[in-house]
């Protein structure tokens, strides 16, 4: 199967800034904010959704 790379490399990207945005909060215990949370949930779903896309004839 051929794989999407510019797909693939995005989502692993939008989930790698979006999971340290989440983490790196909870490590210093500083709460995140409203806006800036929603955005980083946003980037984990549409993260995993390209990288479960980046693969020809795959549905997720």
């Amino acid at each position: 199967m051929a794989t999407d790379v510019r797909k693939l490399g995005f989502g692993a990207v939008l989930l790698l800034v979006s999971t340290l945005a989440i983490l790196a909060t909870g490590i210093i215990n500083t709460p995140l904010p409203d806006p800036l949370a929603a955005v980083a949930a946003l980037g984990l779903a549409a993260g995993s959704l390209l990288v479960g896309l980046s693969e020809d004839g795959a549905g997720v």
